[in-house]
């Protein structure tokens, strides 16, 4: 069982997300454990501390080191892997939401506030990622979604034919889908999906999936290794464009 432990200042921010959709039942089937952990029950002196003003001077308060590293350590395990939810980490992608998900090591992840971590937090962490090139006002939203993202290919989460065509799992888009009604203001599902013809439907599948991502995010085409069937649609794609 995949064990997540986060680490931060607004536990109160993921009471919706533990007792919602499939995360709730996950955690009622005891196939996964979320820790929420108040980074405050940590905090230092008489005044509770957890943040100050950064040495040198600057805009913003800097979260502090001392009760972010107790954190860690009373949570820490020989199986534990710590991660810095921080812009400056490198970008999430689902290639490593399944790496993480195979992988049997529990993830502490802390999410950060105000101005930033103490830089020497970078001493007693593993991995430092980001969901992108932006910046939110704390960590919590991107913990949701790298437990989301792992929880999901988690054994009997739901169904593995569910996750196998996820956009991004053959460097590829996922292929359009549909439902009822067949028809609605003009617009219909098309016909090859309705014959019924199982071989048919899938070719058509893949070639969608290979034109989405051709359209939508070309970048994905550059360096990935096509068959020859796929070659042959690029070709055909890139003359159509021409």
């Amino acid at each position: 069982m995949k064990k997540f432990t986060v680490l931060t200042l607004f536990p109160e921010m993921f009471a919706g997300f533990v007792t919602t959709s499939i995360i709730k039942k996950a955690l009622e089937r005891k196939l996964i454990a979320i820790e929420i952990v108040d980074i405050r029950d940590y905090s230092v002196g008489k005044h509770h501390q957890v943040d100050d003003y950064q040495y040198g001077g600057g805009q913003g308060m800097v979260l502090m080191l001392e009760p972010l590293v107790k954190a860690i350590r009373a949570h820490q395990t020989s199986n534990s892997l710590v991660v810095l939810l921080t812009p400056q980490g490198q970008t999430y992608q689902q290639k490593m939401a399944v790496n993480l998900a195979n992988d049997k090591a529990d993830l502490i992840l802390i999410c950060g506030h105000y101005e930033g971590f103490d830089e020497r937090i970078l001493h007693y962490v593993d991995l430092e990622l980001s969901l992108g090139d932006y910046v939110l006002t704390g960590g919590e939203l991107a913990s949701m979604v790298v437990i989301d993202s792992i929880a999901r290919l988690a054994t009997d989460v739901i169904n593995p034919e569910s996750h196998q065509n996820d956009s991004f799992s053959e460097e590829l888009l996922d292929y359009p889908v549909y439902t009822k009604p067949v028809t609605f203001e003009g617009h219909e599902v098309p016909a090859v999906l309705l014959s019924g013809h199982h071989q048919n439907i899938a070719q058509w599948r893949e070639f969608k999936a290979f034109e989405k991502t051709f359209y939508k995010r070309p970048d994905l085409l550059k360096d990935k290794k096509l068959s020859e069937l796929q070659q042959k649609w690029l070709a055909e794609l890139e003359q159509k464009e021409n």
